[in-house]
């Protein structure tokens, strides 16, 4: 017998490169990059596991996940977002999901997340993201969520706007 595995990620190119990996390690995989077609597939099937994005371009992961968790309690939920942070992963863990993980994640890091026990913690990450390129990132997503607005910006981050304009101004720093 085969473990149901729903993934739900509106990134085509890595769904698809998601749902063949799975397919390959014995799961029988179902895939959707949208809210709506996938809450109403969560209604009509129980899932074993469910791999959920946080940001849909037609709704939150995070809602899906507690959806996935009052059809299924036994489901095992993970998260992935490109928008990590703590506030981020509290809210994960309490709406339902077992674990939560930044993109860009590695297919056999999901995996293992997946199934590994409550007990566990998963492998650290081979070539995880520096300090300074989390930061960077951050920053870069907090700026394009004020609309690229850099006086917002500096704000919200509680920074100096020349501050911010020098780190805006200066290219990513290397993974």
């Amino acid at each position: 017998m085969k473990n149901e595995l729903i993934i739900i990620d509106d990134d085509l190119p890595f769904r698809s490169r998601l749902s063949t990996s799975m397919e390959k390690k014995g799961f029988n995989v179902e895939s959707f990059g949208d809210f709506k077609k996938s809450f109403l597939r969560i209604n009509e099937k129980k899932f074993d596991f469910a791999i959920v994005d946080m940001r849909l371009e037609d709704g939150s992961g995070l809602e899906l996940i507690k959806h996935i968790k009052e059809k299924n309690p036994n489901t095992r939920s993970l998260l992935l977002t490109g928008y990590g942070n703590i506030a981020t992963a509290v809210a994960a863990i309490k709406t339902g999901a077992i674990d939560y993980l930044p993109k860009p994640a590695d297919i056999d890091q999901i995996y293992h997340a997946l199934i590994s026990s409550k007990d566990t913690l998963p492998p650290p990450p081979d070539n995880p993201m520096t300090a300074d390129r989390i930061r960077w990132e951050h920053i870069q997503r907090v700026f394009i969520q004020c609309n690229r607005n850099v006086s917002e910006t500096a704000r919200r981050l509680r920074m100096h706007r020349r501050t911010l304009q020098r780190i805006l101004n200066k290219h990513a720093p290397k993974e």
